[in-house]
């Protein structure tokens, strides 16, 4: 199995992978075509790949197009599992859009910015400043019922299974349990029907590398988002993370028949 990596330090230790740089990707097009995976483009790189050089790229498709985007991703929840989604609002940042969402989300809530990470781009709504100050940085409106917790559960998948599991407890200013933010990890034991409700959202939405994120409110599971690239803070210092992968897209890599493919007609002789 022969592997290329856009992304050094994700795949440090894997055997027969070329690293290439991102920008290198169009003065290498036949080894990208002869290989059997394509491992951790950057976004813009994945329709020249996908469609442009036929490769099969690792993470999937799936989990690039719907991690991309909390908009799409929380649509795609609200597909798949509506009743593990948190009541969720989208629209047009609009002076008639932004009272109407005002006037329908009881205080305090969620707001965020349809693409950002670690914790950044999100913010607990609590006046009507805090509002204005959302609306002015923000492309599309994007607000979510706040959830009384203080701790979420991070479920790492590779392929069709868990990884791991850990919970996040909240940072010490309060809201936030992003590690980047100040939540921090407790290893404690993840109740089995948060890993099921990751597992079944993955499988469902084709995604085969992602850590969702899914608070528990009176013992009942809510997805809140996924990361295609998650930290790797609560992951040990083992290779389990690489064995998956590697594991992973092994069984997913057919057998090269030397000989070629079948014939569809008899050969003479």
């Amino acid at each position: 199995m022969h592997l290329v990596s856009f992304d050094i330090f994700r795949t440090l230790g894997f055997p027969d992978t070329s690293v290439l740089k991102p920008e290198q990707m169009l003065q290498h097009k036949p080894l990208l075509r002869e290989a059997d995976w394509v491992l951790f483009p950057e976004y813009w790189q994945l329709n020249t790949l996908l469609y442009g050089l036929k490769c099969r790229v690792f993470p999937s498709e799936a989990s690039y197009r719907i991690g991309h985007d909390k908009v799409e991703m929380t649509r795609a929840f609200q597909a798949v599992a509506p009743e593990h989604t948190p009541w969720t609002l989208i629209e047009a940042n609009g002076p008639e859009e932004r009272e109407r969402l005002w006037t329908a989300m009881p205080s305090p809530f969620v707001a965020k910015l349809p693409k950002a990470s670690q914790g950044e781009g999100v913010w607990l709504i609590e006046t009507r400043q805090d509002w204005l100050r959302y609306c002015e940085r923000t492309p599309v409106l994007y607000v979510q019922e706040y959830l009384p917790i203080d701790r979420d559960v991070r479920v790492v998948i590779v392929g069709d299974r868990v990884v791991t599991a850990y919970w996040r407890t909240q940072a010490e200013q309060g809201f936030y349990n992003n590690v980047a933010r100040g939540g921090r990890i407790d290893t404690g034991p993840v109740p089995a029907v948060v890993m099921e409700l990751a597992l079944r959202l993955a499988r469902e939405l084709g995604v085969d590398h992602a850590g969702f994120d899914i608070a528990m409110v009176e013992g009942y599971p809510y997805v809140l988002e996924f990361n295609r690239l998650f930290g790797n803070q609560g992951l040990g210092q083992g290779s389990e993370l690489k064995d998956a992968i590697l594991g992973y897209l092994q069984s997913r890599t057919a057998p090269k028949d030397p000989e070629g493919p079948a014939p569809l007609w008899p050969v003479a002789v």
